[in-house]
């Protein structure tokens, strides 16, 4: 799933079976279950660890049966201790998943690019992260992402520090949350010497670059979270304070996916026909 060192491999930010099956019917080769989109649409609240580990497997679940690419989930900090990060990391593999994404925050922890994180200790995060690496031993195809969140409480340098630490220990890839600037974007890649990730968010406080600029810069996986979050909750808000204003949403139709379109997208003549093929039996 990791892509050469000429191509970088870009996931968007998916929170329900819906938006995955868009993601793999516009061609995304893998995507990204977001914690920040399944706490904002399963809860109607904040990436502020209010999600729990049963609710991130049930959208993993789900999501995992909708589609036939690769799902990577933001699981935040892992629900607990060691012991449960394990338990995780098995029951994600049963499903289907195809690999995590573990940060080092205090928890309840919030999302990498609020103020007031906090982190662990290395000693805390470690542990963790060697008991999924352990539950995934059978499975070299399962992708384990360290996330650092040192960079705002502790500064770039420590930073850089523990995602070479936790390469050594045996990450997968390393995610360096919310650098500056480009400069440390550049500081982070030419130090740590493994498979990194960049992380997009609008309006973050990391630069918003094109994925040629982070292949460019040495990532091997961009991450857009948050672009399907914001531009479907912009659309349906639109929607419906048109519709509540005017009664009618006639205005509007040009900015909708049509009624035979969405058959199409969620495959109602696949359902169709099996409908007629038991019927007819």
């Amino acid at each position: 799933m990791l892509s050469h060192k000429e191509e970088i491999l870009v996931m968007p930010g998916v929170y329900d079976a819906l938006t995955a099956k868009i993601a793999e019917h516009v061609g995304f080769k893998a995507i990204f279950q977001t914690g920040y989109g399944t706490s904002a649409s399963m809860l109607a609240m904040p990436d502020f660890g209010f999600l729990s580990m049963t609710e991130t497997l049930e959208t993993a679940r789900r999501i995992t049966r909708a589609v036939n690419i690769p799902l990577i989930v933001d699981v935040d900090t892992g629900y607990g201790n060691p012991l449960t990060v394990w338990k995780l990391v098995n029951d994600l593999q049963e499903i289907g998943a195809s690999g995590i994404f573990l940060e080092d925050q205090v928890w309840p922890k919030r999302c990498g690019h609020m103020i007031g994180k906090e982190v662990i200790s290395c000693d805390e995060y470690i542990p963790k992260l060697k008991s999924a690496i352990d539950a995934k031993k059978n499975n070299p195809d399962f992708i384990i992402v360290a996330r650092t969140d040192a960079r705002a409480p502790l500064g770039i340098d420590e930073a850089i520090k523990r995602g070479k630490k936790y390469r050594e220990v045996g990450a997968d890839v390393v995610f360096v949350e919310a650098p500056h600037s480009v400069e440390e974007l550049a500081a982070i890649s030419s130090e740590i010497k493994a498979p990194l990730v960049a992380n997009m968010i609008e309006e973050g406080i990391t630069p918003n670059l094109t994925s040629k600029e982070l292949l460019d810069l040495g990532y091997s996986i961009a991450v857009f979270p948050l672009s399907g979050l914001y531009s479907s909750t912009f659309a349906v808000y639109n929607t419906f304070k048109t519709l509540q204003q005017t009664g009618t949403t006639k205005i509007l139709t040009d900015k909708m996916i049509k009624f035979k379109e969405f058959n199409k997208l969620v495959e109602l003549d696949k359902y169709m026909d099996m409908e007629r093929k038991y019927i007819n039996n």
